[in-house]
């Protein structure tokens, strides 16, 4: 059986899963065998004071979900409407027994098949949820993983690439996000939200 269509796979998955430069010491031209005249002396900066000093940047919440910068087949291209085609994710070139990594530290809520792939989601802060697949897992359901902690690898599964990728995915809550915005990329394009039944029948 070839495996579902990945629209159908995320459906599914909806219902189913709850440099800076360094700092370069200043090199030292003048002959310290002379004494230093008016022409020649080095003059130090004082100290700024402790208010007026630079914090240290922050360290990074988010990664590529894969070693190094990786490159991108396709990007992120939602649909207008659930049932027409789209791509829900971007994907990443990566060949088959590729470590997957978590993107962001988390919670480990989904590790194992689904529609004939093996699939991941990590469920972060702030309603956030990354989707990793194809990928045979090496966590399991409820782990708390970092960021950069291998997850699984890529699994040698045909049909949604014409090589092998990773595709990977971000939520917020039930509408997809481009998961280069994490990384300080991508486009805000949502999904959108559809009415449910009860909603559409006039119901609360």
């Amino acid at each position: 059986m070839s495996p579902a269509p990945l629209p159908v796979l995320m459906a599914v998955l909806l219902t189913a899963v709850p440099g800076s430069a360094g700092t370069h010491s200043t090199i030292d031209l003048i002959d310290r065998r002379t004494p230093p005249g008016p022409s020649t002396r080095q003059h130090t900066a004082p100290t700024p004071p402790a208010h007026q000093r630079t914090a240290p940047a922050p360290p990074a919440r988010w990664d590529w979900p894969l070693v190094g910068r990786p490159h991108v087949l396709r990007g992120f291209a939602p649909p207008a409407q659930p049932w027409l085609a789209g791509h829900r994710g971007i994907d990443l070139a990566a060949p088959p027994g590729t470590e997957v990594r978590a993107a962001g530290a988390g919670t480990v809520g989904y590790a194992g098949p689904l529609a004939e792939r093996g699939v991941v989601t990590v469920l972060h802060a702030d309603g956030l949820r990354t989707t990793y697949l194809p990928v045979q897992p090496s966590v399991r359901h409820g782990q708390t993983v970092g960021r950069g902690e291998t997850i699984g690898v890529v699994q040698d599964v045909p049909g949604h690439c014409p090589a092998a990728c990773l595709h990977w995915g971000l939520l917020r809550d039930r509408p997809y996000l481009d998961p280069l915005l994490l990384l300080g990329r991508g486009q805000v394009r949502l999904l959108p939200v559809w009415p449910t039944h009860r909603e559409r029948a006039g119901h609360p």
